[in-house]
């Protein structure tokens, strides 16, 4: 194609292109679920990328648009959507044949042939291999990646927040971006902080699946085990009814009432297709576990206090450190549901620090310890211990502990290292 070629052809390969491979390989071999999870979320990172990108590449000069008609903030739709299926979708496919650092290659050299055959539609201009450099970077080999992990199972929790990345980048920054109903400057920290508040139980649940779940929130992509603690202790849709509480706190934060839409839509899908489907996949899978789960715990409308049929989790605390003692006793105060404090001593291991055992064998210790035990209490002290549980607020917390006193220490004498004479046995592990 040159500078001859009518936009209508440019515009009609440019879209087709990508979607002929990848309907072949669905024909060829039938995607498998993993499969299916890593076209979706590498499709998603490179259609939420390239958007910034593109706009970024208008404005340095790389390239621009020259087209009439299904045209957003100046992007031509139809091209987006193919460039997003063939940084995206193919390669999540064409790992099936060629490994990540050949197959970037080969769709780098694919963009760069490509790139000059698409004018009038595009025009490039004098550097726009820069533009080539930086889509590579932030697009291509992040979404090849995560296609690669997903498809092999890999960094779940890596996984797992780049989902939720991908959700609130795809449910509600761009379509507030293309409504126009970004909030005003002078009201976005405020809204800013409303909706962390808002997204906390979602982004507990979805850190929940990952580390008790062993799987992330999408479906394709789902946990292995029943998940009823964290989140899902007072709620069986916490992520869901947060996307809906969401967008009710978007529409007044923004003053437009298009969020509501999102709300309704939101909560319909919830409520019907997805508790449908999602329901008869977790009793086919879990049975009775399932129905003893569902029967204790409602859908919307949040327990106060936690799920009293869960299997109590353990919590050890060093009896001779004062400080440790007046936590296990604050705790105790305020009779928690399933959960048994015992001596720190008593555990079969040498604790440092304060520590929760759940019931299928994973620990947490210092802060992340006291974060799970305050899921025990009430919601109140749930959603503080979610909040102190997230990266960053845990390692600031955690730093302060020490600091103040609380860093680890032995609960007991390790087995086979007698005390030295004079000395009095080191005991009580720290927060």
């Amino acid at each position: 194609m040159g500078p001859e070629t009518p936009a209508v052809l440019v515009r009609g390969v440019g879209l087709f292109a990508p979607l002929l491979p990848v309907i072949g390989l669905c024909l060829w071999r039938a995607p498998r679920q993993r499969e299916i999870a890593a076209m979706i979320v590498a499709g998603a990172w490179s259609l939420l990328t390239l958007v910034p990108l593109n706009l970024y590449a208008l404005h340095a000069g790389w390239w621009s648009f020259h087209a009439e008609g299904a045209v957003w903030l100046g992007i031509p739709v139809d091209l987006l959507l193919a460039w997003a299926v063939l940084w995206g979708v193919l390669p999540a496919l064409l790992l099936r044949l060629l490994p990540v650092p050949l197959l970037t290659g080969l769709l780098v050299w694919v963009d760069v042939i490509v790139m000059p055959l698409a004018e009038p539609v595009v025009v490039l201009g004098s550097r726009w291999l820069l533009g080539e450099f930086a889509g590579s970077a932030l697009c291509l080999i992040p979404a090849l990646l995560l296609a690669y992990w997903t498809r092999t199972g890999q960094l779940i929790h890596a996984r797992t927040w780049a989902q939720a990345v991908l959700a609130f980048g795809l449910m509600v920054a761009a379509p507030l971006a293309a409504l126009g109903a970004l909030p005003e400057p002078g009201t976005a920290f405020a809204a800013a902080q409303v909706l962390a508040l808002v997204c906390l139980p979602g982004l507990a649940a979805a850190r929940e699946f990952a580390l008790v779940g062993g799987g992330t929130p999408l479906p394709f992509d789902p946990p292995s085990r029943l998940v009823t603690s964290g989140p899902y202790a007072y709620l069986r849709n916490p992520m869901q009814t947060a996307v809906v509480a969401l967008y009710l706190v978007l529409s007044p934060a923004t003053g437009d009432p298009w969020p509501l839409a999102g709300a309704l839509a939101a909560f319909v899908y919830g409520a019907g297709f997805a508790q449908w489907h999602e329901g008869g996949r977790l009793r086919e899978a879990f049975g009775r576990d399932w129905e003893a789960y569902r029967s204790g715990v409602r859908s919307w409308l949040p327990l106060w206090r936690p799920w009293q049929g869960r299997t109590p989790g353990t919590l050890y605390v060093a009896s001779d450190c004062d400080m440790c003692r007046g936590l296990g006793g604050w705790l105790a105060a305020r009779a928690p549901v399933a959960l048994e404090p015992r001596p720190a001593a008593e555990h079969t291991e040498v604790l440092y620090r304060l520590t929760y055992e759940a019931p299928d064998g994973l620990r947490w210790s210092g802060v992340r310890a006291l974060a799970r035990a305050l899921e025990h209490l009430h919601l109140g002290w749930a959603l503080v211990g979610w909040a102190i549980d997230l990266p960053g607020p845990r390692h600031v917390a955690q730093l302060c502990a020490d600091a103040f006193g609380a860093g680890p220490r032995p609960s007991r004498e390790p087995l086979g290292e007698p005390e030295r004479e004079g000395e009095a046995p080191t005991r009580g592990t720290g927060v």
